[in-house]
């Protein structure tokens, strides 16, 4: 007699369409990295394949990537540098420079792989271009924050909308300019197109921005409408420029660190308690409450760490901490607090 053969079940149709291809599941967003550019030394573009369920994004969006570091999932927010018009099959790029405080981003800049899965949330931010395309605009960056402005210039390229730009860009050195090779193929293309690259540690430190500067390079600039995104540094100097000019509604920009607010002349200490994890840190009123965690060892969800994405969004189970951006005082049970951008003020328990 022929030998009994055990046939072992199917899993679920959802099951089987991810064990064939796991962009199809329908329970996890995540994208497969296709191809790794290198820009700068410490600088990398990864062409991601999104997955079933990615809805697009607009250029100057950004988005959450969950990596594995160490055994850990940590999730960081990056622009994504790709238009949407040049979106071939869904992909989208984003451009990750490897800083020195961030292991993640080190990680992704130089660890990830060709063919390696990566969890991602949906395209989100409102640092985009309006319907109405300004027919004058100027585009300022520094470093890394030249990579929403790029998704800026390739979508008025490919649209043919890329009337009168002018665009001033910091970097360290001419070696750091991010896109750099892409940004000149641009300017011989494009007539509409003017670029000034400033680097910031060349000749003395002359490139660093100042109103006079702006001045000799953009005549026009209170005329325009203004884009801008970099260091914490220099969006303080051009935001306080336009204000002086009574203009600082025409001048948008997005930050990559929350802006925190003077802290209160006096501070609350007290001690925090986790709720749903058993664990309780001593907190001293400034430090946020995702880091107090993280110092316990917990790993609590997060992605942008500056109050954007609410991916580290936690119910406030008794007590009461303080919004750093606004000095605002959050003390409902039951409230929703973002414990990156918050501190105890006192005692607080929050489930996490």
């Amino acid at each position: 007699m022929p030998s009994a053969t055990a046939i072992a079940p199917l899993p679920p149709a959802r099951r089987l369409m991810e064990w064939i291809n796991p962009l199809w599941s329908g329970e996890r967003l995540r994208a497969r990295v296709e191809q790794l550019v290198d820009e700068t030394a410490d600088c990398r573009t990864l062409v991601l394949k999104p997955g079933r369920g990615w809805r697009g994004h607009q250029a100057g969006q950004h988005l959450t990537i969950g990596v594995n570091v160490a055994g850990r999932l940590q999730h960081r927010t990056f622009s994504i540098s790709s238009a949407p018009e040049e979106q071939r099959g869904g992909r989208f790029t984003i451009t990750v420079k490897g800083m020195a405080e961030g292991g993640v981003s080190r990680h992704i800049a130089r660890q990830v792989q060709v063919g390696e899965l990566l969890d991602i949330g949906q395209a989100q931010g409102d640092f985009v271009l309006p319907p109405a395309v300004p027919r004058r605009a100027l585009f300022v960056s520094a470093g890394s924050g030249v990579t929403p402005i790029m998704a800026f210039l390739r979508s008025l390229s490919l649209r043919g909308r890329l009337w009168d730009v002018v665009h001033v860009h910091y970097a360290a050195m001419p070696q750091d300019v991010i896109f750099g090779r892409a940004l000149d193929v641009l300017q011989a293309r494009e007539p509409g197109y003017r670029l000034f690259r400033l680097h910031t540690q060349a000749g003395g430190g002359t490139g660093r921005f100042s109103a006079g500067q702006l001045a000799r390079l953009c005549p026009d600039w209170a005329d325009r409408e203004a884009y801008a995104c970099g260091p914490a540094g220099l969006l303080d100097a051009l935001a306080a420029t336009w204000a002086a000019a009574g203009l600082a509604e025409q001048l948008r920009m997005e930050r990559f660190q929350a802006v925190r607010a003077a802290a209160p002349a006096e501070v609350k200490t007290g001690t925090v308690r986790f709720a749903r994890s058993g664990v309780a840190a001593a907190s001293d009123g400034v430090t946020p409450l995702l880091l107090l965690a993280e110092a316990q060892g917990l790993t609590p969800p997060h992605g942008c760490r500056m109050g954007i994405c609410h991916g580290c969004d936690a119910t406030l189970v008794s007590g009461c901490v303080r919004d750093l951006r606004t000095n605002a005082l959050l003390n409902r049970p039951g409230q929703t607090v973002q414990p990156c951008v918050c501190a105890a003020a006192g005692d607080a328990s929050l489930e996490i």
